[in-house]
């Protein structure tokens, strides 16, 4: 392992968004200055105002598409942690260029300003959705099958990382996040971060919206677990790997609806979703020695006892949840039903 006391800079793209934010919390309770590269599309930098007097942590306001705008936030890194990018299933169908061009080609952007830095590691946020509908548990060697162009993008982009390390000799490791939950989660964007729209619900006092009938499990991970396995994927030795990163214990949406709290209508089941998500989280505990430490319940308490950040949520129904997935159903129904 590299020692800690080194510290130094680290560099955390997209780290006024949900799980960048984590990162930046833990890097700096360790002691790293931390170089912040944001444009704030989708993070928000109040996530990041606890730390507003911190002379340690820098933003540099910069979009990964345009490697000359961020540049300089990698001057003496010794650190990478590489989260921005753009997510949801219903944009990426509609504006895949946009996907491409953030998610594959603003990876390649970041990738060489870390060559170009000579940074010890750097560290990229997969995605479990490459995986499609995979067996379980799923071990890092199951085939890529990614079934809309936002997990080909995040693919793709990790792709990119592992042929960086191959031929030009950058240390680089990827981790696949399975489905990531906790304070400071999306509260806007497209239809599908199942916390922000069943907060948003039980504030408003409506219905829970559960898609099919709720037996469906998510291999849910909160957000401070996720930041310590991406440190021990960059403080670790090796290189060009791919870990899982999941709780290891899928856990059903009608218990999410049970630890919450209130009434459920439900919705058409959506094409192309697995049934379970299961991360085989095996390699990142044996080789790393890593463990998830945060329980679902306890993560869910969480998240609750800070529910009121969820005031201005967009408040979804059946009828907005029909419309804002009717691209969902056209390119990824049967092949009948698609247009």
């Amino acid at each position: 392992m590299i020692g800690n006391s080194e510290r130094g800079i680290a560099v955390v793209t997209g780290g006024a968004g949900f799980i960048g934010s984590h990162m930046v919390d833990l890097l700096l309770s360790e002691g790293f200055r931390v170089n912040v590269v944001d444009n704030f599309a989708g993070g928000h930098r109040s996530n990041l105002k606890h730390h507003a007097d911190n002379t340690d942590l820098k933003i540099f306001e910069a979009d990964i598409r345009d490697i000359e705008s961020m540049r300089s936030a990698f001057e003496g890194a010794r650190l990478v942690y590489h989260f921005a990018g753009i997510g949801d299933i219903v944009p990426s169908i509609e504006r895949p260029i946009d996907y491409m061009a953030t998610n594959v080609q603003g990876t390649v952007h970041v990738l060489e300003c870390a060559r170009e830095a000579n940074v010890e590691k750097l560290v990229y946020a997969a995605s479990s959705s490459c995986y499609g509908l995979a067996d379980t548990p799923t071990t890092e060697q199951h085939p890529a099958q990614p079934q809309y162009p936002y997990a080909l993008s995040k693919y793709q982009g990790e792709q990119a990382v592992l042929h960086w390390h191959q031929v030009y000799g950058l240390p680089a490791n990827s981790v696949r996040i399975f489905n990531a939950y906790g304070t400071r989660v999306r509260t806007t964007g497209a239809y599908g971060a199942v916390f922000g729209v069943f907060l948003r619900q039980k504030l408003a006092g409506k219905p829970f919206t559960v898609v099919g009938d709720g037996t469906q499990r998510r291999d849910f991970i909160y957000a401070s677990d996720l930041a310590r396995a991406f440190h021990a994927a960059a403080l670790t030795e090796n290189s060009g790997e791919i870990y899982n990163a999941g709780g290891g214990s899928p856990q059903s949406i009608n218990r999410l609806v049970e630890l919450i709290g209130g009434e459920v209508v439900y919705v058409p089941k959506r094409p192309g979703e697995p049934d379970v998500t299961w991360a085989d989280i095996s390699k990142l505990q044996g080789e790393l020695g890593w463990a998830p430490e945060v329980s679902f319940e306890d993560g869910v308490a969480r998240m609750l006892a800070d529910i009121e950040r969820w005031k201005d949520a967009p408040l979804w129904d059946p009828d907005s949840i029909a419309d804002a997935t009717k691209t969902w159903f056209a390119y990824l129904g049967d092949d009948s039903e698609k247009v």
